[in-house]
């Protein structure tokens, strides 16, 4: 017959009291790292599990945290998502996610999350919601438990993790004047987007600054998406007067934007010199290697789930409406190498 570990077994093993033991698996943060290490052990030696359904029932807590993305085949968010999953993994917390577009207009199915106690909080990676879903979260009881990270919603009292956008552009803008470049273009993400507004808006008042003011025919609007730097690229092509070089609001766009110019026999960065922002995994294998903004996509995630699970967990000493702005870096590759005569 197999031995049953208990807690009091792991509490003997780790040489601390059974409260302690459960204190350290139910919220790690409150206990200092040299009991976290000692109680992780002496779980690993003794082979012991916590009864999560057991626990669950007795706390009235799912110990889930929901994930609200726009897009899961999206590759942006990979990182996003494995640094939300490095902060719930040792917190005793599991991670569900779920689509923007599975989502009802009044956000009904988002509330209930909460009230069938599918999840104890949320963490929303998509600025774009509507305004009836946004007000739908901010009245519920549990609304302190919403996060968001990477976008945002402005006017609402959630707090937010998000990566120094308009510094990001402006970066991007410098460098392309850096190199020469005095005819730039920018495609920018969708209208009414806070990361598209703000990228936008730093672009052009950063063109402006270095009295290179963009022609209406440059600023181009798209979306996040390859598709949307394919259709730029047909724009660009049918110009008269074509940009030299072209900041793209996202990676996925530069990649679009530079297939579709090959197709043409327009060659990047010789013809024109393209920047990206996000610096996902391809960025680096593209051909030509993209040039683009680093966001710290894994430091997003974390910091935003720490951010919940302080507010789960009622350990929180962040103010309500708390912005974190992580920092930003342009990451120099070949499609931005050549220097214009």
């Amino acid at each position: 017959m197999i031995k049953t570990v208990k807690i009091q077994d792991v509490a003997k093993v780790a040489g601390v009291s059974t409260a302690t033991i459960s204190r350290t698996l139910s919220n790690p943060s409150v206990v200092s790292e040299a009991t976290r290490i000692a109680v992780l052990e002496a779980v690993k030696v003794t082979g012991y599990r916590v009864n999560r359904a057991a626990r669950n029932l007795r706390t009235q807590r799912s110990n889930a945290i929901l994930v609200l993305l726009p897009d899961m085949a999206n590759p942006f968010f990979s990182q996003i998502l494995q640094g939300i999953e490095a902060a719930l993994s040792p917190a005793g917390f599991s991670m569900l996610i779920a689509e923007t577009n599975q989502i009802s207009a009044c956000g009904e199915q988002l509330v209930d999350y909460f009230n069938d106690g599918r999840a104890d909080g949320m963490v929303v990676l998509d600025g774009g919601l509507d305004p009836a879903i946004i007000d739908e979260l901010s009245k519920m009881p549990q609304s302190r438990n919403v996060v968001c990270a990477c976008e945002w919603f402005d006017g609402a009292a959630f707090p937010s993790v998000r990566s120094a956008n308009r510094r990001g552009a402006a970066a991007a803008i410098q460098h392309l004047y850096d190199l020469g470049h005095r005819k730039i273009a920018h495609i920018s993400g969708p209208l009414g987007n806070v990361l598209t507004e703000a990228r936008r808006d730093s672009a052009v008042e950063t063109m402006t600054s270095l009295n290179i003011p963009p022609a209406a025919e440059w600023m181009i609007s798209g979306d996040f998406n390859l598709g949307a730097g394919r259709d730029a690229a047909t724009k660009i092509i049918d110009m008269n007067d074509r940009p030299t070089g072209v900041f793209c609001a996202s990676d996925e766009i530069a990649f679009g934007l530079i297939s579709e110019l090959a197709k043409n026999n327009i060659h990047v960065p010789r013809d024109i010199a393209v920047i990206g922002f996000d610096d996902i995994e391809l960025s680096e294998h593209f051909i030509p290697a993209l040039t683009s903004i680093r966001q710290d996509r894994f430091g997003l995630g974390q910091r935003a789930a720490e951010i919940l699970l302080g507010r789960v967990n009622h350990t929180d000493v962040e103010d309500r409406n708390s912005i974190i702005v992580l920092d930003v870096e342009l990451v120099e590759r070949s499609s931005s190498l050549a220097n214009i005569t």
